[in-house]
């Protein structure tokens, strides 16, 4: 663990790490098979307050430094990534809600994940993806209410969250200008959401589409003003990647704990194989990706922290990650030979998990976008 954290919240780490090792590391072997959803992992989870770990201390919480919920949320990701991705998606939802919510808004939002409830981002559609302009959800003000109808896809916590933020066109003839936020509760009438996606990887997240049907909601559900949706988006997805980053560095360290321990206990031609340099030179491959990505994604925290521009840190530390995570995957399963090619051992598993860190948040192509850009200036 190479994330400096204060040493009171030292104890919240290693109770954390505790329920990794005891309620999540081995019960969610089965859930990735089944691709069920794990209640009562989750509902254990929210009894110990694990829900709100970025609720901010105005707003009853803890007011955790983002450095220790960066090594909390690393733990949970190592023991499963799955299980990290629906916190963080739950988080994810009360960022946009932080950024462009009212106080009254914020405050609803922060109680439903201090009482264990989850939240859901929506802004990915069929055909708004990494364009997310192209959306045809649209919002039209009717008196005191807003009408919403539309598709969102691949959205994590969809079918359980209990708040969804919707970004919606209220000004078509605008393009991104014309993209507002709204915050619906769940069983607004006209609010459903579509099957749980059978995943390649994250398998105990929910995924799935949430469709809005003549979905009324108070004009008091909007969030800022008519207009301001895909700059409230864009900023949460900008403090959002290094959050994804953050799970995916969980992964790469899981796969070189497995890669390791395994490389102790195997023996060939009369030594452990570890013994060989060949492989020992793999392990510190590992360990400089990994140990270079977790600092990129505590860079970015603290320029958070600090007040200062952080949209181009926390996208390359969500791209570099993303792609280490895979990277160390792999390695992991090459050097467990054909037992990592085994469902029998875990690492398999990690490079299904490892894929959706170089999609999700922004796909690393888009990063590479915003971060050559940034580079590159304006000519």
């Amino acid at each position: 663990m190479a994330y400096l954290i204060n040493p009171e919240d030292q104890d919240l780490l290693d109770s954390v790490r505790e329920f990794c090792e005891k309620e999540i590391k081995e019960q969610c072997k089965e859930y990735d098979v089944s691709g069920e959803w794990p209640a009562e992992i989750y509902k254990k989870a929210a009894e110990l307050g694990y829900n709100g770990l970025e609720v901010p201390k105005e707003y009853g919480g803890l007011g955790l430094e983002r450095i220790t919920v960066a090594a909390l949320m690393e733990e949970f990701a190592k023991a499963d990534a799955g299980f990290a991705s629906t916190i963080t998606a739950s988080n994810l939802a009360l960022k946009a809600v932080l950024i462009g919510g009212s106080e009254e808004q914020k405050q609803h939002c922060c109680d439903l994940l201090m009482d264990g409830n989850h939240g859901a981002f929506c802004l990915t559609e069929p055909m708004a993806g990494s364009d997310a302009g192209n959306s045809k959800t649209t919002a039209v003000r009717e008196g005191d209410e807003y009408i919403l109808n539309g598709r969102k896809c691949f959205i994590t916590n969809g079918g359980v969250a209990s708040f969804y933020v919707v970004t919606a066109m209220t000004d078509k003839s605008q393009g991104v200008k014309g993209m507002s936020a709204f915050l619906v509760e769940a069983g607004t009438p006209g609010l459903s959401t579509g099957n749980h996606e059978n995943k390649m990887g994250i398998r105990t997240s929910n995924t799935c589409d949430v469709v809005l049907e003549d979905c009324r909601i108070p004009a008091s559900a909007l969030m800022g003003a008519e207009g301001e949706g895909y700059k409230i988006a864009m900023k949460t997805l900008d403090m959002s990647r290094a959050w994804v980053g953050c799970g995916a560095v969980g992964i790469a360290q899981r796969a070189i704990d497995e890669a390791v321990a395994y490389g102790k206990q195997r023996v060939t031609f009369g030594k452990p194989i570890l013994k060989n340099q060949a492989l020992q030179f793999k392990i510190a491959d590992m360990e400089i990706r990994t140990e270079t990505a977790r600092q990129m994604v505590a860079h970015a925290l603290r320029l958070m922290d600090a007040g200062l521009p952080y949209g181009r840190e926390s996208a390359i530390a969500k791209c570099y990650a993303g792609d280490v995570a895979g990277q160390n995957a792999l390695e992991a399963i090459q050097m467990l030979g054909g037992y990592g090619y085994s469902r029998e051992y875990p690492v398999e598993k990690l490079l299904r998990d490892a894929k959706i860190f170089q999609i999700f948040e922004g796909t690393n192509e888009i990063q590479r976008m915003v971060i050559g850009k940034s580079v590159i200036g304006k000519f």
